[in-house]
């Protein structure tokens, strides 16, 4: 059997969990030629390696060789396949400093568990700010878990940017794709949008240069 029909997804890739998919999908990454990309760059790749939690060089190098050998086949067998091209933001200095400093402060953020999540299964991992007079949780001991609070946000200028370095603009029909910006701005199409209008949706924006979030 070829890789191409063993891996049609990350999540087909050797030695992968289901909680590397939301972690992922923190970088902008959710299909293969992404994370390919994202590896072959070694800054992004020490990320990676850095963010999942069992995934070493060595994984890392043996996804990029799987990758580069499904990706080759694909080019072979199905010449009618256009790849599309990432369109790219145009970011000022300001912006690109503001976004690799929330990149640190996203790797470095502690993950928040409620108090006593480790005592009762049935609180689970969600998060509830402690309100216990008594708590010392809410008067941040030392030897208590984070709370969260004001200091752990990213900067204000990139707070609702995507990781890609676009702001998100969010489409129902090919007419407000018209509004959008291609150099800052990139399109994610509402859920409830229909296969019709989501093909409609897709050239347009594809006809504009805009870069799609969501594309399916």
């Amino acid at each position: 059997m070829s890789a191409k029909k063993e891996i049609k997804s990350i999540q087909d890739l050797p030695y992968f969990r289901d909680e590397y998919t939301a972690q992922l999908a923190e970088m902008d990454i959710g299909e293969l030629d992404e994370l390919l990309e994202a590896l072959q760059d070694e800054q992004r790749k020490k990320e990676i390696v850095d963010a999942l939690d069992g995934v070493g060089n060595k994984i890392a190098d043996h996804w990029i060789e799987m990758l580069e050998e499904v990706e080759t086949e694909i080019v072979e067998t199905a010449d009618e396949i256009k790849p599309v091209v990432k369109v790219k933001p145009v970011l000022t200095e300001e912006i690109k400093a503001a976004l690799e400093m929330r990149n640190g402060k996203n790797r470095k953020r502690p993950a928040f568990l409620r108090q006593e999540w480790f005592r009762y299964s049935k609180l689970g991992e969600k998060w509830r700010k402690p309100r216990g007079i008594h708590s010392k949780m809410r008067r941040h001991l030392s030897y208590r878990p984070p709370v969260v609070s004001i200091g752990f946000r990213g900067p204000k200028m990139v707070r609702d940017y995507h990781p890609s370095g676009f702001q998100e603009v969010m489409v129902y029909n090919p007419d407000q794709v018209e509004n959008v910006d291609p150099k800052v701005q990139a399109i994610r199409i509402g859920g409830t949008v229909g296969g019709r209008k989501r093909m409609a949706i897709t050239s347009k924006a594809d006809e504009l240069g805009i870069r799609i979030l969501n594309r399916t």
